[in-house]
């Protein structure tokens, strides 16, 4: 193998095999790291974490890794209505996500309320994953194969 040094994106690379996430450019990882995997594994997963009856009455809606500053921390949208039993079970729920992951994910859980008016909107307009300066960035890759992969990948998200 040899090593090459004047490269664009990368101070030094290895000819030969690479993962997929090294052949993709520097700005394109960071457009899907955004979202992060806790994110996606707990959406993916939302309705073992919090049981049948909660699963029809809240979702959750942004996480926020841990800093030097704040603690890690899930933001979960309920329905008017079931605010107080939520808050009753934020432990526990903190408790299972924990459980699952296998290690500290979540220390604090965010209750946002919304009515029911508010998610049938939401239905309605639902809005990409890839925001439109994020659309730009991914029209100028040059390479068809990523720029229809992303663009897939945008459409799957959407789905769910």
């Amino acid at each position: 193998m040899e090593f090459k040094s004047n490269t664009k994106q990368r101070n030094k690379t290895i000819q030969g095999l690479r993962s997929f996430k090294n052949t993709l450019p520097t700005k394109i990882r960071r457009i899907i790291k955004k979202k992060g995997k806790i994110y996606e594994e707990t959406i993916d997963n939302w309705k073992y974490i919090v049981g049948e009856d909660f699963f029809k009455v809240c979702y959750p809606k942004s996480f926020k890794s841990s800093s030097k500053l704040s603690v890690s921390s899930l933001s979960v949208m309920v329905k008017r209505g079931h605010e107080t039993d939520m808050e009753y079970s934020k432990n526990h729920i903190i408790e299972k996500m924990n459980k699952f992951f296998g290690y500290k994910v979540v220390e604090k859980i965010k209750l946002l309320t919304f009515e029911e008016e508010q998610e049938k909107l939401m239905k309605k307009s639902k809005k990409k994953v890839t925001k439109s300066k994020f659309a730009e960035k991914i029209s100028i890759i040059k390479n068809e194969k990523i720029k229809n992969a992303l663009l897939e990948l945008d459409n799957h998200i959407r789905k769910k």
